[in-house]
């Protein structure tokens, strides 16, 4: 049996291998060169015919929260909902970056991908943070591909994160047959290998993606192209795999948004830093917005979304009024009235969480995150200084730790030849492709850390698998 289990692990690690998505730290040719590894299991992550519904169910909520939040936005804007809400998704963003953002070509436009990051607890599930600029699901496909010979992979009856990721840029483009540009920064290298394999996937089953850096698209005034082989292909849609944040770092920027302007080529996801900023839960949670929230997204999502995302602050280091209070938190049931009161938590109450809310190179990838009962008291407080000091530069939030459930995955030890058994916490990340005013699932990416870990993400010791749904 051990033998079976270990050919399973080894054609798991050499497929991945061979892409570049993989690479023990024992292989890596440079001292220096980023390792890529995980710890290997030779079977998916199971999920339950109710859990597989609750996620297919998911993506068609929140899309709606995109729509409202887009449309509660503008509304701020333009004086028919209160001013502050557009202020705060505006902090730290450039004026000429807003001024691009809110033109009406581009006021209906949505992210063609939504990613949410979704712990189960005990309690249920828990959705700590939106992202529309989402890494890994390249590698989401690679893993579908390998481990789903003889599996039930979540997203396989609908062709896959490949097909719906092609059609969601039609979608985009309102084009058939679309010629997609893939650009990768510089920023988002990291993520090179597994848009590679992607592009490499789409261009087998006859669709023209190609996978580029930024200064190798070409400019005219009749549009964008890139060269194929000698070839001068004219570029249908853009899909963007760098940060808004990063713009001035990258080649060819200003050119490829003069072509966005001019209608000439269509971007996905869309240059709105507005809807890549964290703090949108915590507008989500403002007392003062519960009625617009519930009125605008129905009630069904309204309560389905009040389920799952957790109470949620944005740390304005403004002076509140004597009587003022920030809404919903709490200390020993006792109504917070100054940031500062939270530097004398104890451990154990510092179940909370601080991090950059976005338009930073701090807010993806888990940096800049602080678990608070992770931390000694001091680096608690230095977290908590910085995010109110980067108030107007670079917003942080606050929000409540939901701690995940315990669950075993078994996987490879390549030192001892043994297959073992790990106890862990999980991250599940379901990737959306929006077709047609529609969100489909295309496929789930767990990420299990062990259970002493606070932070889940990739790293050496976790255990990476695409998710199957339990035979009936």
């Amino acid at each position: 049996m051990n033998a079976q289990v270990e050919d399973i692990c080894i054609r798991v690690k050499e497929s991945l291998s061979s892409e570049g998505l993989f690479s023990l730290p024992a292989e890596s040719s440079k001292p220096e060169e980023k390792v890529n590894s995980w710890r290997i299991s030779p079977h998916p992550l199971y999920i339950s015919q109710k859990e597989h519904e609750f996620f297919v169910e998911l993506g068609p909520h929140l899309l709606k929260f995109y729509k409202t939040l887009n449309r509660f936005y503008f509304d701020s804007l333009n004086g028919k909902l209160a001013p502050w809400f557009a202020e705060y998704l505006n902090l730290g963003k450039p004026p000429e970056l807003i001024k691009f953002s809110s033109m009406k070509r581009f006021r209906q436009r949505l992210p063609g991908i939504i990613r949410p990051d979704v712990i189960p607890t005990e309690e249920g599930y828990a959705i700590t943070e939106l992202d529309s600029v989402p890494g890994g699901f390249g590698l989401t496909t690679a893993l579908t591909n390998i481990y789903g010979d003889s599996e039930n992979i979540v997203g396989s009856e609908k062709g896959g994160i490949p097909s719906l990721f092609y059609k969601m840029l039609e979608s985009v483009s309102k084009k058939k047959d679309c010629v997609v540009a893939l650009i990768v920064s510089d920023e988002a290298e990291d993520y090179r290998s597994e848009m590679e394999y992607l592009g490499k996937i789409l261009r087998e089953k006859g669709h023209p993606v190609y996978v580029r850096h930024p200064r190798d698209i070409l400019f005219s005034e009749s549009g964008l192209f890139l060269e194929e082989a000698g070839i001068k292909i004219a570029i249908n849609v853009i899909y963007r795999f760098y940060e808004l944040f990063d713009l001035l770092n990258i080649p060819k920027a200003e050119l490829i948004q003069y072509a966005l302007k001019k209608g000439a080529v269509s971007v996905s996801p869309p240059y709105k830093p507005f809807l890549e900023e964290k703090l949108v839960f915590s507008l989500f949670h403002h007392p003062s917005m519960s009625g617009l929230w519930k009125k605008e997204l129905g009630t069904e999502t309204f309560e389905f979304l009040c389920h799952l995302i957790p109470k949620t602050w944005t740390l304005d280091n403004r002076e509140l009024p004597p009587h003022g209070v920030i809404p919903d938190l709490k200390i020993k049931g006792v109504p917070v009235q100054n940031w500062e009161i939270l530097n004398d938590l104890t451990q154990k109450e510092r179940q909370l969480v601080l991090k950059p809310s976005g338009f930073s190179p701090l807010s993806w990838g888990g940096r800049g995150v602080t678990v608070g009962h992770d931390v000694p008291a001091d680096e608690w407080k230095l977290a908590l200084k910085e995010g109110l000091e980067r108030f107007y530069e670079s917003p942080s939030i606050l929000q409540e730790f939901h701690k995940g459930k315990q669950l075993s995955i078994s996987y490879w030890d390549w030192e001892s030849g043994m297959l073992k058994e790990m106890n862990g916490r999980v991250r599940l990340t379901p990737y959306y492709f929006v077709i047609e005013d529609k969100a489909e699932l295309g496929g789930i990416l767990a990420t299990i850390c062990p259970r002493d870990k606070k932070k889940i993400h990739g790293m050496t010791t976790a255990v990476m698998v695409p998710c199957a749904t339990e035979s009936e």
